[in-house]
């Protein structure tokens, strides 16, 4: 059993949600280190932010982020030419839903996003925002009840499918939040699970008492179904997001 591979349940809530956030223990300063070399960027390099902040590599390398990859697209994954620094600036507005490409909807595993974050994310800073299950559905642009705002710590990296909605809320703080991301690509089929597969797992019957708390494969494969989420009353169709991340009228 290696460590840092994913359980079933893991990959199976990944298949459903579309979402595994991984929390790596990267050397110390790393974080802070990367964040500030984005700090004195005055461009944005694109694909090559990678040969201007090489130390990113140190985060792709770490055991657990490697065991994530690997668990989900095999041994042989890629690491893609395309990669992309966000930077949130201070009071920049939120952004509206959208998929990165058009919703294929396939099957197969192929291919996700993986988004590094090198400082805290706190709700006023602009997170990311991510609604479970939608990279199943053509969603509207509306306030999509079901978001989770990527609030993370320094160094989360948040593995989500291509095809999941996602936008930004505003940020409202006085401090720049960086996002990296990544694309990453099954090179080969799989003949067996690479990740901490149980050949039992699969076993347990299903209960319609657990459906609510399933932490089993065949009970979140069953039961676990965000695509239930539905759209906010009309009057909030305007794509605006964050319903989870706005200031709190009674602090």
């Amino acid at each position: 059993m290696n460590e840092h591979l994913l359980s079933d349940a893991e990959v199976a809530r990944f298949l459903v949600s579309g979402y595994h956030l991984v929390e790596p223990e990267l050397p110390t300063g790393l974080n802070e280190s990367i964040a500030a070399q984005l700090n004195a960027l005055d461009y944005n390099p694109g694909d090559a932010i990678t040969e201007a902040v090489p130390e990113l590599w140190q985060v792709l390398d770490h055991p657990t982020v490697k065991g994530a990859l690997v668990s989900l697209l095999g041994p042989d994954y890629e690491v893609q030419s395309h990669r992309h620094w966000h930077c949130k600036q201070p009071n920049s507005p939120h952004m509206n839903w959208h998929q990165d490409g058009l919703n294929n909807r396939d099957v197969l595993l192929n291919r996700f996003l993986g988004l590094y974050y090198p400082t805290d994310v706190t709700p006023d800073m602009g997170p990311t925002i991510i609604v479970p299950g939608t990279q199943f559905r053509n969603a509207t642009y509306s306030n999509i009840r079901g978001q989770v705002p990527l609030v993370v710590k320094a160094g989360t990296v948040a593995f989500t499918h291509y095809d999941l909605w996602h936008g930004t809320a505003a940020n409202r703080s006085p401090h720049k939040r960086h996002m990296i991301k990544f694309l990453f690509r099954r090179t080969q089929d799989n003949t067996a699970p690479t990740w901490n597969h149980d050949p039992e797992a699969a076993n347990k019957p299903a209960d319609w008492n657990e459906r609510d708390r399933a932490e089993d494969v065949t009970n979140i494969l069953n039961f676990t179904n965000p695509t239930t989420t539905r759209s906010a009353p009309s009057a909030a169709r305007t794509g605006t997001i964050s319903w989870a991340c706005r200031p709190n009228p009674n602090p």
